[in-house]
């Protein structure tokens, strides 16, 4: 792995999800409870995020859970709270929302606590531990995920040795690949998408995500040899068999698909230093899109 700051931030993973874990408890109440009606919002890798806990949530049967890009959310909409995660706090499409939602209580979820956004919303629950200084997001984002799977139940203490277990899954045969598609279903969609964005981002590598039902339904004419198609977390039955059928590589690991996009953060740096490619600062990118 390079010595850039992603390699290190997502490479420290596992502890940042302990982490989260042992602060679960006394920032619980600023959380999503059970039986609220709850929209999640976020840009880029925080809307990914937020996707994926939506589905989980609902699917706990913890209650209605919407998630939006927060440039696309319905402000004629009532919710019991309103979520946003913003690693920086500064992104202007979420410091603009929190600001114009006076009769819905929000919750900003961010590195830094003192940013535009957290002056605007009602409640901030910090995570400094997460921040990063690559622009490229790994651990704030996934940092985030475990901090609300906690509040749904989950064992992420389990789910840290999982990411552990990523960092040591063989990457070097799948890097001379031309092209990725990244597949998953239920709570795993948000993390395809956030794969395939971090594949884009940090190696400008041509790099796609859908349902992986919905792969079937058009997708998969791209298939072929030197071309991967990547499940994160269940496939469906005879997936594995119809790519086969194309001549593409079926890539699966036997992880929590929140660890399993671990590998592919691993993967994305991996092919950046290949191409000769800065992963901590990729073309056309800041830390945070700031409109004046």
């Amino acid at each position: 792995m390079s010595d850039s700051f992603v390699s290190r931030e997502l490479a420290s993973q596992p502890q940042m999800w302990r982490t989260a874990a042992e602060l679960f408890p006394s920032v619980a109440s600023a959380l999503p409870q059970p039986g609220e009606r709850v929209a999640v919002v976020g840009c880029g890798t925080s809307w990914f995020i937020a996707m994926s806990y939506a589905v989980a949530r609902e699917q706990r049967g913890h209650g209605l859970t919407d998630a939006f890009a927060g440039s696309e959310y319905p402000r004629a909409r009532q919710y019991d709270r309103v979520v946003a995660i913003s690693r920086s706090g500064t992104t202007t499409e979420i410091v603009d929302l929190l600001g114009a939602l006076d009769s819905q209580r929000t919750v900003l979820i961010t590195a830094v606590g003192d940013a535009p956004a957290a002056a605007v919303a009602d409640e901030v629950v910090e995570l400094p531990f997460a921040d990063e200084e690559s622009v490229v997001q790994t651990r704030f984002a996934t940092t985030t995920l475990a901090l609300l799977r906690a509040g749904l139940g989950d064992d992420v203490e389990a789910l840290a040795g999982q990411a552990e277990q990523a960092l040591q899954v063989p990457i070097t045969e799948l890097l001379d690949a031309e092209q990725v598609s990244f597949v998953g279903r239920d709570a795993a969609v948000g993390l395809t998408f956030e794969a395939a964005l971090k594949t884009r981002e940090a190696a400008q590598f041509w790099a796609e995500s859908y349902p992986a039902m919905d792969y079937r339904h058009g997708p998969i004419a791209i298939a072929q040899p030197g071309r991967l198609v990547w499940s994160l977390g269940a496939t469906p039955e005879g997936l594995a068999d119809d790519i086969a059928r194309t001549g593409a590589t079926f890539v699966h690991h036997d992880l929590d698909p929140m660890a399993a996009l671990v590998v592919v953060q691993r993967f994305a740096v991996a092919l950046a230093v290949r191409r000769g490619l800065d992963p901590d600062h990729p073309r056309s990118l800041t830390r945070s899109v700031i409109l004046t």
